[in-house]
């Protein structure tokens, strides 16, 4: 008896000691992939991509969106074995929220510095009416082709542009004064960057989208993902068949209440002793402060039978869900003086211009989830949010601080949805995405009759030419613009001294073509 005693308590040791191990592990892997999708967003150099490009890739909604489905697939079979880890490991948003629930349970910031950290949280019921409206509207807009309106509850998008408008601009200012510091001990290990607001409505949704789910996240963990993320709900019905789980032994249970009031997620009831796993997260924290080792982490052995209902109601869902990324696939094939500057105003163009590689405005909206990977990490300060409704939070062109250079393709290779599709530098040049119109109040030649051709000299495509101006022998030469050369890049427009409105800019086209 004492044998077998000391055989089950060692049993229960090493039990133990693998859930914590777990736990560690699953807390490192989180970290990783949080620190490096922030990296992805805030980095100035485009050398993160080359390494952690990836992730953004395995990211649900992205890579649904790219009809990627070997990612989709892999992330469904891992929630059906394991549960919802993809929202406690792989998830930025879902790690910034269990970041904020840990900082609100560290004394500095607790009211009564010698409580426990348990007596934290507590259970509450399920609202699945209001998941299964906030998903059913998710995907019915995803069909409809309104993404950027979906983007505001997209997990990964609302992360993207928390990092892109609020944490890029502080790791900026931080680089340029280490910059500064550099220079003066004769270094050049670091050289500034621009710091620019690049939409002042953008920048206002990151804040309160920051608020709001940091809020939620102080003061009840899990809230946001439970209620109103959509890939939350949807993992959550595969969850609900997951094989290993965690549940609890109810023979060794001693109804303490410990596991309830530390789930973040709050989705252990303390009557009747069960987990639910369309909630669960599987970040073990009921594992480490349960006494009676009573919480278990593994296959049950009394596994529940799911109700007929409930399983039609996750392969409708399921279904739903395929239909959209079959959907998606189909649609893939079909001055030196001393003169005061002035500063540009953006001409009012008829057709927005999108960036090389998204193919058309239509792929656009249809494709991108505003996430702004693509707007923090453009090198030539040409891309950023759209205030449209017809394309809110997308990215667009314009070139009052730079021009879209031929030699850069980096949007195509960072967009992890297929929104912007890879293109290398040789297609670049070939892809005209709009062209340049000439406004002859504006001109300098014609105006102030002194000789320019700026435009001409630094057009890359060499599509302008300056010719004499028919209405005036006398005056300067004025350009000429061959359309069918001309790719759009703006580097005229940028490059005009013309004040405030330059005398040339460039006009979108919705749909692009290659010359």
């Amino acid at each position: 008896m004492v044998q077998s005693n000391r055989a089950s308590t060692s049993r229960t040791e090493r039990k133990s000691s693998t859930n914590t191990m777990l736990r560690k592990a699953r807390i490192t892997l989180a970290l990783i992939f949080w620190i490096g999708i922030t990296l992805l967003f805030v980095d100035i150099t485009g050398l993160a991509h080359t390494y952690l490009g990836w992730m953004a890739k395995v990211q649900f909604l992205p890579a649904l969106l790219a009809t990627n489905l070997i990612v989709v697939v892999a992330l469904l079979l891992l929630t059906l074995i394991m549960g919802r880890i993809y929202c406690s490991v792989i998830c930025p948003l879902g790690v910034m929220q269990d970041f904020i629930a840990w900082m609100s349970r560290r004394p500095l910031f607790r009211k009564n510095k010698r409580a426990k950290l348990a007596n934290r949280y507590s259970y509450s019921k399920p609202k699945q009416w209001l998941r299964i409206v906030v998903l059913a509207v998710f995907v019915m807009l995803i069909l409809a082709g309104f993404t950027s309106i979906t983007a505001l509850l997209a997990p990964y998008s609302a992360y993207g542009r928390i990092a892109a408008n609020l944490i890029q601009p502080v790791y900026v200012w931080a680089n340029n004064l280490l910059a500064h510091v550099a220079e003066h001990y004769d270094s050049y290990a670091f050289y500034t960057t621009d710091l620019w607001l690049k939409s002042t409505l953008s920048l206002a949704i990151a804040a309160a989208t920051l608020l709001v789910v940091g809020f939620l996240a102080w003061r009840n963990g899990r809230t946001w993902c439970n209620t109103i993320c959509p890939v939350g709900t949807v993992l959550g019905f595969v969850a609900r068949f997951s094989r290993v789980r965690i549940y609890i032994d109810k023979e060794k249970c001693t109804s303490c209440g410990l596991c309830t009031r530390n789930c973040k997620a709050s989705c252990i009831d303390p009557e009747t002793h069960d987990v639910d796993p369309t909630r669960c997260i599987v970040c073990g924290d009921c594992l480490q402060v349960c006494h009676a080792k009573a919480m278990k982490h593994g296959i049950p052995h009394t596994p529940e039978r799911q109700p007929d209902g409930e399983r039609r109601q996750f392969l409708s869902l399921l279904a739903m869900t395929s239909v959209a990324a079959t959907l998606k696939a189909q649609e893939k094939t079909v001055d030196g003086g001393l003169a005061i500057i002035e500063d540009k105003q953006l001409p009012t163009r008829t057709t927005p211009l999108t960036p090389p590689g998204s193919q058309s405005q239509r792929n656009l909206q249809q494709h991108c989830t505003s996430c702004q990977l693509c707007v923090a990490q453009c090198p030539n300060g040409v891309l950023r949010p759209s205030d449209s409704l017809e394309n809110f939070m997308q990215p667009e062109m314009q070139y009052e601080r730079g021009y879209c250079r031929p030699e850069c393709n980096r949007c195509s290779q960072v967009c992890p949805t297929g929104a912007i599709k890879p293109i290398t530098v040789e297609q670049r040049t070939a892809i005209q995405v709009g062209h340049a119109v000439w406004i002859k109040k504006n001109c300098i030649p014609v105006i102030e009759g002194q000789r320019c051709g700026n435009c001409a000299r630094h057009c890359p495509a060499q599509a302008i030419q300056m010719v004499p101006n028919p209405d005036d022998e006398m005056s300067p030469l004025i350009p000429a613009i061959d359309t069918e050369k001309c790719i759009g890049c703006g580097a005229c427009e940028n490059l005009c001294p013309a004040r405030p409105f330059s005398a040339i800019y460039v006009e979108g086209h919705e749909v692009h073509r290659e010359i």
